[in-house]
């Protein structure tokens, strides 16, 4: 065989893998970075990291369980990993759209994933003069 010659002939059919059911997403083009959206619009959180596990025992596939937030800048920049108590969980079950924001559908009040913003609006914001309504 020279080296000009292809390994294979150019009219052969190659096999079609099997199709897996569902809907198959790549974690970092599709879900990782991404803001997640609650039903009313407003911005909960970004996806910095996703928690999966098997569907069942013995398959070789693998099922988002929950998106991960949390603080991780600081890790980013000078590596590591956080501890796993210090990340935020969201369940899978709620997200119901993937697209250019991760829509959910829950009202975000109700997720952990907001509880430094709510105490912060709570213990800092609320204390200062006027912090209690919107402004005029």
């Amino acid at each position: 065989m020279r080296r000009r010659d292809p390994p294979f002939p150019p009219d052969e059919q190659l096999p079609v893998p099997p199709r897996p059911a569902g809907r198959v997403l790549d974690a970092r083009l599709h879900l990782l970075d991404r803001q997640l959206v609650d039903v009313d619009e407003v911005p909960v959180a970004t996806v910095d990291d996703v928690e999966l596990a098997p569907p069942f025992e013995g398959s070789p596939d693998l099922v988002a369980t929950n998106l991960l937030s949390g603080p991780v800048l600081a890790t980013r920049i000078f590596g590591g990993r956080p501890p796993r108590d210090r990340w935020h969980r969201v369940r899978w079950a709620h997200v119901t759209d993937v697209g250019t924001v991760l829509r959910l559908g829950v009202h975000g009040e109700g997720l952990d994933v907001l509880w430094v913003e709510r105490w912060l609006r709570d213990h800092v914001i609320g204390r200062i003069p006027g912090g209690r309504h919107d402004p005029e």
